[in-house]
């Protein structure tokens, strides 16, 4: 009786499986195959692989980007030792997986590139001072690391990506002389703004003065002006009352002359004899002798006192 294919099929692979063996690959991760202690050319990604563990063996390199930490001393231009931590970024290529297997083995952190960093980084710090270190040149210092590792890591399958220095410790003596001179730098920048403040407020002061100097010359000018308008103005009203007056005199003398030609043009010779008499009359009553004397013209009547 036949077995059903799928049962053969399920038996043949177990058959395989406890014979052979299987290989992962994970992600970040390339796999290159060795067999009888030669490498096979070709570069497995991530994924699953049936081998024979008897006669082959699977090699896995992260290509991720790895942190190597390292502490060592470095040299300065005057000779000193700094303490430091640094971290090397780096990242292996996937084409060159089986090269750096094959040439350097997979020590390669501590045969390839820990010696070639030392180096780099003596060379490197040995042309700058202590100060340097610990300060904005620090980002320098970095770069040229990072460079000369490029130069030598490169065309071996390593891409470096950064050089950090994380943390510097210099010595006792000189970390107290650099904070003793960012002080005084701090101290002198800070008199700079003091001075640069009262240099502006004196020219604030010069420009005030002068606004004050404008402003009271506008207003003796306005006062100059308003004095000379009040003068043209009381003369103009003087002249006004003076004219007025002038024309009332002219006024009330041509009336009193109205009035004298009226009254001159009623008097008549018969009132005049006639007021004569009325005064001879009021005379005559006064218990004094009187001597009236006429221009001979006027009525003489016998007025006796009563």
């Amino acid at each position: 009786m036949k077995q059903p294919l799928h049962l053969s099929t399920a038996l043949l692979l177990i058959a395989l499986f406890s014979l052979g063996g299987c290989a992962r690959v994970l992600p970040g991760q390339v796999g290159v195959k060795r067999t009888f202690s030669r490498f096979k050319e070709r570069i497995y990604t991530p994924g699953v692989y049936l081998h024979n563990p008897f006669v082959s063996r699977f090699m896995r390199l992260p290509t991720q980007v790895v942190n190597l930490k390292i502490e060592m001393g470095l040299p300065s231009k005057e000779g000193l030792t700094i303490q430091s931590e640094v971290s090397i970024l780096y990242h292996v290529q996937a084409s060159k997986a089986i090269d750096i297997l094959t040439n350097v083995g997979r020590r390669y952190e501590q045969e390839l590139i820990l010696p070639i960093f030392r180096s780099a980084a003596s060379d490197v710090c040995a042309r700058f001072y202590a100060k340097d270190m610990h300060s904005a040149e620090r980002a320098v210092i970095e770069k040229a690391i990072q460079k000369r590792l490029d130069e030598d890591l490169n065309s071996r399958g390593f891409t470096i990506e950064n050089v950090l220095l994380k943390r510097i410790v210099l010595p006792q003596g000189l970390a107290s002389a650099i904070e003793d001179k960012l002080r005084a730098e701090q101290d002198a920048m800070r008199m700079e703004f003091v001075l640069l403040q009262q240099q502006k407020q004196a020219q604030l002061g010069v420009v005030d003065a002068e606004a004050a100097k404008q402003i009271a010359k506008i207003k003796a000018e306005g006062e100059r002006e308003a004095t000379i308008i009040d003068a043209q103005a009381e003369k103009q009203r003087v002249e006004i009352v003076a004219e007025g007056n002038a024309n009332a005199l002219r006024t009330e003398a041509e009336a009193e002359k109205k009035f004298n030609e009226t009254v001159g043009a009623s008097i008549t010779p018969a009132l005049l004899r006639y007021k004569g008499i009325e005064a001879f009359e009021e005379l005559s009553t006064s218990p004094n002798a009187k001597t009236i004397i006429t221009d001979g013209k006027a009525e003489v009547l016998n007025v006796l006192p009563q």
